[in-house]
Order: C-alpha cells, then structure tokens, then sequence
C-alpha cells in the first residue's frame, strides 16, 4: 500500500511539472510563431448548416444577432457552463440569417482582438474545435459580404486554431473531443481546398480514431451507447461535407458509416427504446432518426446479440442484458457496474429497468449511478462488481470484469440469456452466473442468480435488485412471498420462496443530470455454501 501511494504521488508531481511546462510552451512566442504559420488561401467550400442538425439544438424561435447584448456578453463573471456556450459559438446556429451581417462579424472581431493568442480558458480543445466548425458553417453571417481585410483575418484565425487542434489532439484525453477535433481540422482542408495538409492530416487522424476506439463489429471498445450514436453522428457530418464539396469520399469512411449503422440499428432503431447500460439514459433518437431519414441513410441488423448486449423481443415483450466485459481503463470513463444486469420491457413501457446515469462527473451522483447497486443484478457486501478508482478526466475501473458462458436462445415459445462474471472473485473468492429465461406463452420469467464459492468458511451478504420505473407502483401481498407490480394498466407478480424480499426506495437517472425517487424489489440473504442459487419469478397476471 505504502509503494502504491508513493508512486501515485510521484506520477501526480511528474503530471504537474508536465503540465507546467506545456503551459509555459503554449504561452511563449515559439508556440504562437508555429501555430501562425498560415497560407493565403481563400475560403472556397461554404458548408450547409443544416447538415449539423444532429447535433445542433436547433431553436424554435430564431434570434437576431441584435437580440443580445453584443457590449456585455463577454462578461468576465460568466460561470463555466455558460463561458463554454459563449466561446464555442455554438448559438450562432439559432441566429435568423436576416440578422446583420456586420454585427456578427463584429463579434467576431472583438473575439479575435481579445483571443488571438492562445490563451488556455478560450482555447480549450473542444472550444476550438466547436468554434471552427460554427464559424465556416455559418458563413452567410460570419464571412459574407465582408471586406477584404476581415476575410484575411479570419481565414488567418480559422488556420490557426487548427494549427492548434493539430498540435494538441494526440494530447486530449476524451475521445468524444478528438472526434470533434477531426472534424474541424477535415472541414478546414475541405473548406481551403488548395491547402492538403490539413485534409491529409485529418484523414489520418481520423483512420487513428476508428482504429483505437472502435471494435471490428462497428461497436465502441467502450461499450458505450451514446458514444456509439455520437460517433455515427460525426461520420455522417464529415461523409455529408465531403459530399456538399464534390470531394471523394474515402471508402474506409463509408466502411465504418455501415458498421456504426448495424449497431445503431441493433441497439434502438430494431426496439426504439432507451436501455440503461454503460453512460446511457434517456435520448432524442427520434429526432436522430428523422435526420437519417431527410439524407437517405438507412440501417439494417437482425442479429440478437452485439457489443456485448443481447436484445430479444417480439411484439409485446423486450428482454434486454449486459452480457460483455467491461472495457479496458483506457475506454471506462462512463462505464457502469452492470454486468449481467437486464432490463424488461411490456408493451412499450418499462418493467425492469436499470437506474440510468449522472454523466456530470464533478457531482457525486456520477459515482453513485455507476455502482452495481444501481443495476438489476446481484451485488455483494454492497461492493461493486468492478472497482473504480480516480482517473485523469474521470473515475475509471481498476481491473477488468470478464463474462464468460454467454448463451443465448431466442425461439417461438423460449428465450435464454446466461452469463457468468468473475467481479467478485478476487475479493470474495466467489464467481456469479445468472441465467433468465421466459416463456412467452405463459407470459413469465424464470431467473436464477447462482453464486460459486472456493470456501465456505466466510459468510457473505448479498443483494440482487430489480429497479423499477418511477411511474410503477409495487405492494408485498400478506403473505409476504410475492410483490405485485402495476405498470399502467398491466399488472405483474414478482415471486421468491427460499429468500427474502422486500421494497425499497432508490434513484432514478433516466433523464441527464436529474433524478426521481423510485423503488426497487431486493433479494437479500447470506451465502456460506459453497454453491447457492436463488432462484425468482416475474409473471403476468
């Protein structure tokens, strides 16, 4: 323990002196001569706003550029979240086209004059990687119509913040901000069409990222959904400006577009509902779903098992789980506790479900929704089934999680997923399999949760929850042997003999960075055998 925290420190002291010398480079005129490097070319491929309407919240009602308070907005009082929005330029998508033209590039000019050396809060990574891509795409209000003075300075500053990306992405540490970083630096070699470098350059780095982060199925190493949809985004993005320009599109983007597609497809177009595994809860996907269909983008995939999860259903019922390992330390920023957790769904609503995620990871529910607990699956000691320590940018799992004996079978009149996990091996000396099955006709679930221990001389509690929708409402019969569940008009019965079961208040994630009180059913009870299986029922009444 002593070694271990000595080198944490000495790895945090050599982080810091790294960090206080790239601070002093950025800072010096070295750095500011390199990234100045620029060429007089002219700004020839003007792209289409519309074409970031996947990830543009478009407003309803459009502002004119003199809506705002053009002398203030700069205000040095802003707190964080709002200095993002302001800096990334990102709101100039909700600007009315009848706004002033000269007022806009104004704003513009009054940025540069206060930003046009690199300066760390302003320049962050993802800023300026945001504020390329709003500046070019709204050219009818940042470029048109300007004089040629203005033109230089931009086409100048638009070089040389990337300039910037290209110096600073092997340095980022989120995936999602490399990913916006490529596109800016792509759409600025499609945009100054004479200069290649930053074109090739993109591509390359662009080959890095699907490389690295994306398994030979078209799914994230993270096992990420949102990730995955954020990523097919992107690609579209830079396929749709390759296009509008009349450049050829490299084939090897196409290649990932379908494979991104297929899981897509797998895991929300095939049940067009959210399930909460690994950073999900709830989406806008519809509307991602009408993006699709105004460019012709049409996805396909009938398989029942992909990036770790399997998804059976028919026209009534959906049976979802997390049967994949967990991602490598590198890929676990959003990952949750989960495995072999599952989620039901009846008649399009909810019946078991998974707690959904905090994704601000600055406040402690973050860590909260990312605990076993929060998932239907057992638990023991109350112990994670991963453990998660303190990252760069986020909590990241120290050892990985390995699922083993996947099955899954999926007929007219029976459906099987099983699996076993070694999380709880090394601490409890214990291995977890849960197998569920369902039987359509009979409208019931049969689960079994089994527990293998390597010695019996150690008593350990365990948990196995099944969280509910906040909208369902529960009650234990007298008897004290079953639960009734009532979800809308349907009403279900939750059954153990041998253990037992109660109701108990928990947290909701569904919706981002918000929680609801609802309840869950547990299993509870202690373990000295050297194999235990517990066995449980949820039927339709």
């Amino acid at each position: 323990m002593i070694i271990t925290n000595s080198l944490g420190i000495l790895g945090q002291f050599y982080s810091n002196i790294k960090e206080g010398f790239k601070s002093i480079y950025q800072n010096s005129n070295f750095y500011e001569k390199k990234i100045s490097k620029t060429f007089n070319k002219s700004f020839e491929y003007k792209p289409s706003p519309h074409l970031l309407s996947s990830i543009v919240k478009y407003q309803n009602k459009k502002y004119k550029i003199e809506d705002f308070a053009i002398n203030s907005i700069w205000q040095n009082n802003l707190n964080s979240k709002d200095y993002e929005k302001l800096n990334n330029f990102f709101w100039f998508f909700s600007l009315d086209l009848k706004s002033s033209k000269k007022t806009t590039q104004t704003v513009i000019k009054n940025w540069i004059s206060n930003n046009s050396k690199y300066q760390k809060k302003s320049w962050e990574f993802d800023l300026t990687a945001k504020r390329i891509i709003s500046w070019l795409s709204n050219h009818q209000l940042t470029y048109e119509d300007s004089d040629q003075d203005y033109r230089a300075t931009f086409d100048h500053m638009i070089q040389k913040q990337t300039n910037h990306l290209l110096n600073e992405i092997k340095n980022s540490k989120e995936f999602e901000n490399k990913m916006i970083g490529c596109a800016a630096i792509i759409l600025t070699g499609l945009a100054y069409k004479n200069e290649k470098q930053y074109l090739i350059n993109g591509l390359n780095l662009l080959k890095n990222i699907i490389k690295s982060s994306i398994d030979n199925q078209g799914f994230p190493k993270s096992r990420n959904i949102r990730q995955l949809i954020f990523y097919l985004k992107y690609f579209i993005i830079i396929r749709e400006w390759f296009k509008e320009s009349q450049s050829s599109i490299p084939e090897y983007i196409d290649e990932t577009i379908y494979y991104l597609g297929s899981s897509y497809s797998f895991i929300w177009q095939n049940i067009k509902q959210d399930i909460f595994f690994n950073g999900n809860y709830s989406s806008e996907n519809r509307e991602f779903d009408q993006y699709l269909k105004r460019f012709s983008y049409t996805f396909k995939n009938q398989i029942n098992e992909l990036g770790g999860y399997a998804i059976l259903k028919n026209k009534k019922i959906i049976l979802a789980a997390d049967i994949g390992s967990s991602p490598s330390k590198t890929f676990s920023n959003d990952y949750q506790a989960g495995a072999l957790s599952f989620e039901i769904f009846s008649n399009d609503k909810k019946l078991i479900s998974n707690s959904g995620y905090f994704s601000d990871k600055n406040n402690r529910l973050n860590k909260l929704s990312r605990s076993t607990a929060q998932h239907s699956v057992l638990s023991i000691e109350d112990h994670s089934s991963c453990n998660f320590i303190k990252g760069q940018t986020n909590l990241v799992i120290n050892n990985v999680l390995k699922v083993s004996k996947k099955n899954v079978v999926f007929e007219n009149n029976y459906w099987k997923i099983s699996g076993a996990h070694d999380g709880y091996l090394v601490k409890f000396g214990a291995s977890y399999e849960r197998e569920i099955e369902f039987y359509p006709e009979q409208m019931k679930f049969i689960g079994y949760d089994k527990l293998f221990k390597t010695a019996t001389n150690k008593k350990v509690k365990f948990d196995i929850r099944f969280h509910l929708d906040p909208n369902s409402k529960v009650m234990k019969t007298q008897d004290n042997k079953s639960i009734l569940i009532e979800l809308d008009e349907e009403g279900w019965k939750f059954s153990c003999d041998n253990f037992d079961i109660n109701i108990d208040n928990g947290l909701y994630f569904g919706n981002k960075n918000s929680y609801k009180e609802n309840q869950n059913i547990f299993i509870s009870g202690m373990n000295n055998e050297k194999e235990q299986i517990i066995k449980w029922e949820i039927s339709k009444l």
